[in-house]
């Protein structure tokens, strides 16, 4: 073999290990890139998601506040319409007692007038019973001083008995148009408890249709005003908004918590590949 043939064997031989070289630096140099725009992708996710967390928590704070909010309420609501409830029949009750005891006073007030009557016709009888004992006495000596005594003092007793029952009688009427004052109170504080109790469970009753585009009979619904109706709707609605942004929290931070560990394996990866390109050029420096 002449040393021609041998120097190109040599130059041959040197020149197939430097491309390969050339080949693997490339094919490190690519992975490089590739881990780098995983690594850029990565950080872009965590980042979006962190920023996304960050308005999601927000609007959870906001959103519990609402719901708690909202709770108060419900709790506050049931509390007056128990006491309204309650109030409403005690006023009941307090009507009841009320038109009962007119009803008595009525009755005491009939029988009162009618004892009263009779007293005054019973003092009149007696009147003239003393008086013709009297006027007996003067032309018959025989009537004793006592019996003039006892008729006199029968006269007085029964006009003090009249007096006396005119004067219960004034008390009865009194009484009466007192209870007719209570009555007529206590059946407007019963009126207004009523109308407060019905605006807090019951509300205004209203229908309304829902719009329809395909020309079919608009359905009819009936809407309930009610106070309490009003306030248990706010809190499942603000319940449920609760209930769905810490859903979305949770998912959120699940794909954060995925996508911070995929960053932290894409870095390593990235770190090694870099080392490596590195460590491959120090290498073919060196040869």
């Amino acid at each position: 073999m002449n040393l021609d043939t041998l120097y190109a064997q040599s130059v041959s031989v040197r020149y197939g290990v430097t491309e390969k070289k050339k080949q693997e630096l490339d094919r490190l140099t690519q992975e490089v890139l590739n881990a780098q725009g995983s690594v850029e992708e990565y950080e872009a996710i965590v980042n979006s998601l962190t920023q996304k967390l960050t308005k999601l928590q927000t609007q959870l704070a906001s959103a519990k506040t609402n719901k708690d909010q909202a709770l108060s309420n419900k709790n506050a609501v049931d509390t007056v319409v128990d006491n309204a409830k309650n109030l409403l029949k005690n006023s009941k009750i307090v009507v009841t007692e009320i038109t009962n005891a007119s009803g008595n006073i009525k009755d005491t007030a009939v029988q009162t007038n009618s004892l009263i009557n009779k007293l005054i016709y019973a003092s009149e009888i007696v009147n003239k019973l003393a008086n013709l004992v009297i006027r007996k006495k003067a032309t018959n000596p025989l009537i004793s001083d006592e019996l003039i005594t006892l008729v006199t003092q029968a006269q007085a007793d029964a006009n003090n008995a009249v007096a006396l029952t005119l004067v219960a009688l004034e008390s009865v009427f009194t009484s009466q148009a007192t209870t007719l004052e209570s009555a007529a109170a206590a059946e407007l504080e019963e009126e207004q408890v009523n109308t407060l109790y019905s605006l807090l469970t019951d509300g205004d009753m209203t229908l309304s249709q829902t719009s329809t585009t395909d020309g079919s009979t608009p359905a009819t619904e009936i809407k309930n005003n009610a106070i309490k109706s009003y306030l248990y709707e706010a809190y499942i609605i603000t319940e449920a908004m609760y209930n769905e942004l810490l859903a979305a929290v949770n998912d959120t931070s699940s794909q954060l918590n995925s996508a911070t560990a995929s960053l932290s394996n894409a870095q390593i990866k990235l770190a090694s590949l870099q080392s490596g390109l590195a460590a491959a050029n120090a290498a073919a420096l060196a040869s």
